[in-house]
């Protein structure tokens, strides 16, 4: 049975690629109408870049805008390059408002107005209003496809309103109540409504006290209230108060994936969308930054080592051992680091909790460097039979422990204070701290007890 559900839910990339490579171009698209457009999003990034123009010309019109919306924008800009303006207003004016804005703010200013003449008024001016708000905030995310009803109607009339309707938008789990001005009063659950006497007003039964996202708030922030109050769907509002339109669990979803993805790419200096097989002058053009940064932050601490160089040349064992205290330090801070980053993300670190934060993890530090420092200590003495030796390697484990702990903390909290990515920029810096604290505290102090 597993085995089953796992080939249903493979796709058939190798199969793909062979009637690609055959010309068998109608059995491709045959094989594409199959799939859904989430599912032809992943076959388009898990293809080399010039099958992904084949298989782009092979799908379906009417689904296009949607796989669009599936893409990553190292994918979605270069399809959008090779297609007609009029195509692009075509495949982006069928898709909703959220996903709307999302493939409008991806393309390039040129792109995007050459598309914004091509399509109608209708679809301009709902570009325009898309385009208003801020990237990345919960207006840039909301869906305007809201049921909305007054407070002096009886729950008959509305269930007798919904019955009229086809369908109900996609998480639709409350009904939101507004006055004639379309300022937000309060919201009824669906369960609510299918449970109450029909002849009540929908304002004796309808929930006031729940929380409504601000037209401004940063989209991680809403992700950590749909995380905390485990919403399905939330009414957004601007500062007027009026009702603009819904975020839904979907959204917040793929906030959350990006999000993720972000931390994970940083911490490697690469973009979160980069393209897996995007072409190799573009993608070592991207990776050269860090590489150049990483090569200068490895020469600062070869010139920190390069100050005790005459005390490496009359004890070699100090190059041999020099190596260990930085990585220990490295692996400690990089804990610490990556601790703080996520308490960060999720809203768990704030100020009031910052200086506890910073004593707990310099208690760490000092617990952990005390215990290695005792167990490098025995090894270093035991194997070169040299208790000073073992007691420098001890004295700047512990001094490197303690500041990988401490510069864990601070770095992340200075980066954020002046609005760096702690994830872009962290781990760069924590390295540097450790390998030139690691060094210093172990050569210099070599330099002084055994010099």
């Amino acid at each position: 049975m597993a085995e089953a559900l796992e080939q249903e839910y493979s796709l058939p990339i190798e199969e793909l690629n062979t009637a690609i490579s055959s010309g068998m171009f109608v059995q491709v698209r045959n094989m594409l109408e199959s799939l859904a457009p989430n599912d032809i999003a992943l076959l388009l990034h898990s293809s080399p870049p010039k099958t992904r123009m084949v298989i782009w010309q092979l799908i379906a019109s009417d689904i296009q805008g949607e796989v669009l919306e599936e893409l990553s924008d190292d994918v979605r800009i270069p399809i959008l390059a090779n297609m007609s303006p009029e195509k692009v207003a075509e495949a982006a004016g069928a898709l909703d408002d959220d996903d709307f804005s999302e493939v409008l703010r991806s393309m390039p200013d040129a792109v995007y107005r050459k598309v914004l003449k091509s399509m109608d008024k209708q679809d301009q001016a709902r570009a325009h209003r898309v385009m208003s708000y801020a990237d990345d905030t919960a207006a840039a995310l909301m869906n305007t496809d809201t049921i909305t009803v007054r407070p002096d109607v009886t729950v008959d009339v509305i269930l007798r309103y919904l019955r009229l309707k086809e369908s109900l938008p996609d998480a639709t789990d409350y009904l939101y109540v507004v006055d004639k001005q379309d300022k937000f009063i309060g919201e009824i659950s669906l369960s609510a409504l299918v449970t109450s006497q029909p002849t009540k007003l929908i304002s004796e039964v309808m929930e006031t006290g729940f929380e409504v996202i601000p037209a401004t708030m940063p989209e991680s922030e809403v992700a950590s209230l749909f995380e905390r109050y485990d919403w399905i769907s939330a009414p957004v509002i601007d500062e007027a108060g009026t009702l603009l339109g819904r975020i839904t669990i979907d959204d917040i979803v793929d906030v959350i994936r990006e999000d993720a993805e972000h931390s994970m790419m940083s911490m490697a200096g690469l973009d979160d969308e980069e393209d897996t097989f995007a072409p190799v002058i573009k993608s070592t053009r991207k990776r050269s930054l860090w590489l150049g940064v990483n090569l200068f932050t490895a020469l600062l601490a070869a010139f920190v080592s390069s100050l005790f160089e005459s005390t490496l040349d009359e004890l070699a064992i100090l190059a041999v051992l020099n190596t260990i205290v930085p990585s220990m330090g490295g692996v400690a801070g990089s804990q610490t680091l990556t601790l703080v980053i996520r308490g960060m993300a999720v809203g768990h670190v704030t100020e009031a909790n910052q200086r506890f934060l910073m004593a707990k993890e310099l208690s760490i530090g000092f617990l952990n460097g005390l215990m290695w420092a005792i167990l490098i200590a025995g090894v270093i003495a035991i194997w070169k039979q040299d208790l000073v030796l073992g007691g420098v390697i001890a004295f700047a484990m512990m001094m490197n422990l303690i500041a990988a702990g401490l510069a864990g903390v601070f770095i992340p909290l200075a980066l954020k204070k002046m609005n760096i990515d702690p994830a872009l920029a962290g781990s760069v810096i924590l390295t540097t701290v450790t390998d030139i604290v690691g060094i210093f505290a172990f050569l210099g102090t070599a330099t002084w007890l055994l010099i």
